[in-house]
Parts: C-alpha cells; structure tokens; sequence
C-alpha cells in the first residue's frame, strides 16, 4: 500500500494554519509509525496497545485542547486532527484519547476542585494514570437520567451504590468520575482504584472496539471524600458537557476511519487487475470511489466549520449532534462499501477494511446513537420534546 497522504479534494489544507497541518503531519507520522504496524495484532488478540499510553501523552494528544496542569492547550481544531489521524489508525486507540481527555479530565478541569485538578491532572495529560468514565448504567444508556447508582451524604464523605456499563478504560483505570444521584439531583464525583468495594471487570466477547478495555464498573458502599465530589456542575448538564466534548472528537475520528477505507480502496482498485484491466476501470467502481470522495469531502467541511465555531464559542450542542450524527454514518458506509470493492480479501486482515466496520458499529452507537441525534435535532427543529 502506497504512503498515506490524506484527502483534501476541496484544499481544506488552505483552511488550515500551519501550526495546525504541522500537528496533523505529525500525528499522522505517529501513527503511520506506532499504530498501523501493531493494531491488527491487538485486534485479533482483544488487547489494547497500553504501551501507546505514555507515547500519546509525550506527544500531547491527552486533554490537548485544555490548558494548564500539563495540558498542551491545543485550539479544537488542533485536537480534532489529532482524533482524525488516531481514528485512521483505530477507534479504540482514538476512543482511549477521548475518554482521557473529554470525558474524564475535561470534567476534573472543569468543575473539580484545585487539589483534584493538581492531582490528577498532569498525571492523566502525561499517560502517567489513565482514567474513565461512568454514565452509563445497564438499565439506562439513552435515557442517563434515570440512573439508579446513589450517593449518600455521610457526614465527613459521600457512600456510593451501583453499576456502570460499557466503560472504555474500566479495568485499566487509576480513576474514575462518575455520575450518581445524590438526594435526587445528579453530581458527579471523582473515584480512586483501590477504593474498598470499587471494582471493574472486563468485559469480554466483543466483535467491534478489540483493540479497546470495555468494562462495568461496580460500586458497592464506597466511601468517597468530601473533596472528591465535583463542586462545579449539578444535573445533566455535567455529564452531557463532556459527551459534547466528545462527540465533537467522533465527528472528526469517523473521517479518519472512512480516509483508511478509501484510501485503501483506491489502491487496491488500481492493482487488482480482473478481466485483464484494474478493477479501477471499471464504471460501478469509479461510481462507488467518487461517493466516498463526495462524503468525506462534506464531513471534512462539517468538521472544520464545527471546529472554527468551537473555538469561537458559537456553536451548539446541536450542531455537534449533526456532525457526530452524519460523519459516523458516511464512514461506516464507506467501510461497507470498500468491504465490497476489495472482495473477499476485505475480511483479511491484510486490510483494515473490516476492523474499521466493525469498529463503527460500536462508534455509531456510543455518545449518542443515530437515532438519538436525530431527535435532538428534531427537538431543534420543532421545539417538541420526542424522547418521552
């Protein structure tokens, strides 16, 4: 396969400043480097490549877009490059920077306390501890208000009840913030491995995200400090803050997934040769080539534009909802259909074509699933609430 240099039919290089091609550049080497070379053997094992961990803290991709506390104080545009280019390589190598940075030290940034913030902060920025997150319940995924994990005031530290589900990092995890109800208002609160009756099993069996820890987290009497419980945020808005921050990273990952299936699929169309011409030549091929280009070349302006307003603080949730929405959706097209252009070798491992499918299939469905964003939209759009 010949070097990877990207899609940028629409010069959206021009759009870029050259600190920001200068970052994807070099993402783009590491991961050409790191990550392509061993994450096919991760996949087929189920192990995820920890050794990446501290790699991607060196280089500044964990809480990239926050500042201070060892943070690289990336812009937005900056961080989603770097989620396109480590979605090229894996999902689970670009749900790992995520999770690490949006979803558990976005919200320690945010809302923890000074003597978190210090603690955890440049530890989680350097790949020195690893974090997660937990929102999601076994009975509650689409609807995290009906959670059902508790927090009880106990005096001198809050005693914590309950399970999470579908945990990127669980088992691996030095610390976690997780989401629970205290006297019936949703807080979040910042739980240490360790912590006597804080426990998280992998989660095994899975055929998509291989190469990724899932996990269940399980809480049984865990006493929290006082200090631990994130004074900043109460209700939703604190956990759906950081799935925002997320999505908005999917938004950008997804076109790195679809960028190595298209990639992938021109360069085999062009050597495989079948009724004594490449497969190239042939109408339906350029038909199906050209659709991948087409929808890659809009998620690339959705995500730029997405990127430029997150930075000016002009965007809203909902606009992150149609990029997350839309971007997952063409990629994991665009993986079925280079399935297609390359045949039966598009389920050899020789090709990335079938772990980035597979991949997808968790991606459209984690922070939001298509038809969750839809009715965000929808609620958008009418002003009526669809979800109940």
């Amino acid at each position: 396969m010949s070097k990877f240099e990207g899609v940028d039919f629409y010069r959206i290089d021009d759009l870029l400043s050259d600190e920001e091609k200068a970052i994807r550049d070099s993402v783009r080497a590491w991961v050409d480097d790191k990550v392509i070379p061993i994450i096919e053997g991760h996949y087929q094992a189920g192990t995820f490549p920890k050794e990446l961990v501290k790699q991607m803290g060196e280089m500044g991709f964990l809480g990239a877009n926050l500042h201070g506390y060892g943070c690289a104080g990336l812009n937005n545009v900056m961080y989603g490059l770097i989620c396109q280019e480590l979605e090229r390589g894996d999902s689970g190598v670009r749900s790992f920077c995520s999770v690490q940075g949006s979803l558990v030290m976005f919200p320690i940034h945010a809302y923890g306390t000074e003597e978190i913030k210090q603690k955890w902060l440049p530890l989680l920025a350097s790949g020195e501890a690893i974090g997660c997150f937990g929102l999601t319940e076994p009975d509650f995924g689409s609807n995290p208000g009906g959670m059902i994990t508790t927090a009880v005031d106990k005096g001198d530290h809050y005693v914590l009840n309950g399970a999470k589900m579908w945990i990127t990092n669980g088992t691996v995890a030095d610390v976690a913030v997780v989401w629970a109800k205290l006297d019936g208002e949703i807080r979040g609160f910042v739980v240490e491995k360790g912590m006597p009756g804080f426990s998280a099993p992998e989660m095994k069996g899975k055929h998509s995200l291989r190469a990724s820890i899932t996990s269940e987290l399980v809480l049984q009497d865990v006493a929290v400090p006082k200090g631990h419980m994130l004074p900043g945020v109460k209700g939703l808005k604190g956990p759906f803050s950081c799935l925002n921050n997320a999505r908005y990273g999917i938004a950008w990952g997804a076109i790195g997934a679809a960028m190595a299936c298209y990639d992938s699929s021109r360069d085999y169309s062009l050597s495989r040769i079948q009724f004594n011409r490449p497969i190239a030549g042939f109408q339906l091929v350029q038909n199906k080539l050209a659709w991948m280009l087409r929808e890659i070349t809009k998620g690339q302006l959705l995500a730029w534009r997405l990127g430029r307003m997150k930075d000016a603080k002009t965007l809203i949730p909902e606009q992150i909802s149609l990029a997350k929405m839309n971007n997952v959706d063409i990629a994991l097209q665009i993986a079925r259909v280079a399935r297609d252009i390359h045949g039966a070798n598009g389920i050899l491992s020789e090709y990335p074509i079938m772990r980035h499918s597979q991949n997808l299939e968790s991606v459209i469905t984690y922070e939001g699933t298509h038809d969750i964003h839809n009715l965000i939209l929808g609620r958008w759009i009418t002003g009526i609430q669809a979800f109940e």
